[in-house]
């Protein structure tokens, strides 16, 4: 396996992170109240929507891990793999979560990839968009989070640079192997995977490649425990028909939080 990006990156990631981080520094709960995300997937998960206040407003319960392994208030944006990057699904996620359970603090794990494949997604795999290894840094970023905290769920977003003749018939069978593979490598049989559908914008109808990643999605969260897969019909795209805009993202949150909660139960008192 090759070495993981995380750790070639500290040097430079005091001032790559959002200047919050340094100004308002974090007192960590106890372990078994910081409950983790690990965000991991393509570019709708690590947001292209606009920022607004919103999204740039921390909240003392909503942390992220910064690109350097530290501790940080949550502000959008969370994610650092291309410049674009936004407002995304993590931090509405974890608002909705957080206000469910006053007991906990949220924390979040970016780690996701604009424009990887699933193919990236395996143990030394390198993505030169991204100069990054998809998988083996969401492991290491993964397990640096979790001697902090309880890891709970992986929220996923990914399928659209799999929609095409070569990659989509294999697409269920990389997915099953993935899902596998995260939570044999981070100890967590049952882990909850949430799977977000692609968007589906009336502007760019669907190819038969992107309706077999979609139906693979489908199958991979009827088949699988723990697996769910989120809707995301009539939500709109930033005017490209492929990225979510902030209000589109914000309700997909909400069905991913809905999702994670029937999995996990009710929020104990």
């Amino acid at each position: 396996m090759k070495p993981s990006s995380l750790f070639r990156s500290l040097i430079a990631a005091a001032c790559l992170a959002p200047a919050l981080a340094a100004d308002a520094p974090v007192k960590l709960p106890a372990r078994e109240n910081f409950h983790l995300f690990l965000l991991a997937g393509q570019s709708n998960m690590a947001g292209r929507g606009k920022l607004d206040d919103a999204a740039r407003k921390p909240d003392p319960r909503i942390l992220s891990l910064g690109k350097g392994g530290e501790w940080q208030p949550a502000v959008d944006p969370l994610h650092w793999d291309k410049p674009a990057a936004g407002t995304g699904i993590g931090k509405p996620f974890a608002e909705i979560v957080a206000a469910k359970n006053p007991a906990i603090t949220i924390g979040l794990i970016p780690a996701a990839c604009g424009g990887s494949p699933i193919a990236s997604w395996a143990p030394g795999q390198f993505f030169s968009q991204t100069k990054s290894h998809p998988y083996d840094d969401a492991i290491a970023r993964a397990k640096r989070a979790m001697k902090d905290g309880t890891l709970k769920a992986i929220l996923w977003h990914q399928g659209e640079s799999d929609s095409d003749p070569k990659a989509a018939p294999a697409h269920e069978k990389q997915l099953t192997e993935l899902i596998a593979r995260f939570r044999a490598e981070l100890n967590a049989p049952d882990l909850p995977f949430i799977i977000g559908q692609l968007g589906r914008f009336p502007a760019k109808p669907w190819s038969e490649h992107r309706e077999a990643v979609d139906a693979a999605h489908r199958a991979v969260a009827a088949k699988v425990k723990n697996v769910r897969y989120v809707a995301a019909e009539g939500l709109t795209s930033i005017g490209d028909d492929l990225h979510f805009d902030t209000p589109s993202l914000r309700t997909f949150a909400k069905g991913y939080a809905d999702a994670y909660m029937q999995i996990a139960g009710p929020a104990k008192p």
